[in-house]
């Protein structure tokens, strides 16, 4: 006998990767920018685990299929095809109220769905830019760092086990940086095996692609939206009603009890009052 027969096959864990907010923290003046117009306060992001992609795919594309044949729909804008929004695909911040309540309404009940994010407040990001200036006149912010620092701190405990990883992120803008995610996931799996003197590494397989083409990322915007309501506008209503697949949410810069920030679970959720109780930051320097 082959003794290849005897090797089962590794489960399969699917994930799937975006973000919200943006990176930007000046304006070409040098002055800050963060949470001025059109310029976030936070910088998030969010790993959806699926347990079936393809019946979510098909649950969403059924859903949208519904809402284009619907005459309720006529004649809306962001349904004409030449628009590029919801005829195409789910986008939480384009879509109508009453598109965006179906779609809440089809993710809640997606039995296993679990979210993962990690959410830093961009005025630190400025405060450390400023102390590594200081040290290092040559040093330059680029948001690809903060991105790239963000997915080794996600994926530092999500790849653990002996399973192997299918992971669909989102294209960040013109450039495909497959290799530079893949580093930080690497990066952060040697730091967790040093951390608790382990050895193996994860099997994983990387695909870029965007939400029109790999219809779960839409899902992971509509998570994304709610954390982001909650954090940018004080609005948490988006993200009780999601609660249920709310597994973790990193706030790694509210360091008011621990110096990794506050983790909020099913144990300890994400309030408002919770986020009301966040440190005040002050810049460094203006």
């Amino acid at each position: 006998m082959d003794s290849h027969e005897d090797i089962a096959p590794l489960p399969q864990k699917h994930y799937f990767l975006d973000e919200a907010g943006d990176g930007t923290l000046f304006a070409r003046n040098g002055r800050v920018q963060v949470g001025t117009q059109g310029c976030s306060r936070f910088f998030m992001l969010g790993l959806l685990e699926v347990p079936d992609p393809d019946d979510l795919g098909r649950r969403l594309e059924l859903l949208r299929s519904d809402m284009l044949s619907d005459p309720y729909f006529r004649g809306v804008p962001s349904f004409d095809p030449k628009n590029q929004k919801t005829a195409l695909y789910f986008h939480a911040k384009d879509d109508l109220p009453e598109v965006r309540r179906e779609v809440f309404r089809l993710l809640r009940n997606v039995a296993g769905l679990s979210f993962y994010a990690i959410v830093t407040d961009k005025l630190c990001t400025v405060n450390y830019v400023y102390r590594q200036n200081e040290l290092n006149s040559g040093y330059r912010y680029h948001p690809n760092m903060l991105y790239d620092q963000l997915v080794r701190r996600l994926s530092r405990d999500r790849l653990t086990d002996g399973s192997e990883y299918r992971i669909w992120f989102a294209k960040r803008g013109g450039s495909d940086r497959t290799a530079a995610l893949e580093a930080a996931i690497l990066t952060a799996r040697r730091r967790y095996n040093k951390k608790w003197k382990k050895t193996g590494q994860p099997q994983f397989q990387l695909t870029c692609s965007t939400p029109a083409q790999t219809t779960n990322l839409q899902a992971v915007d509509y998570f994304l939206w709610a954390l982001q309501r909650c954090y940018e506008r004080q609005e948490d209503r988006y993200l009780e009603y999601l609660q249920p697949a709310f597994r973790l949410v990193m706030d790694i810069d509210d360091r008011r009890a621990k110096p990794y920030g506050e983790y909020y679970t099913h144990k300890k959720p994400l309030t408002l009052a919770a986020l009301a109780k966040r440190p005040p930051i002050t810049i460094l320097r203006i």
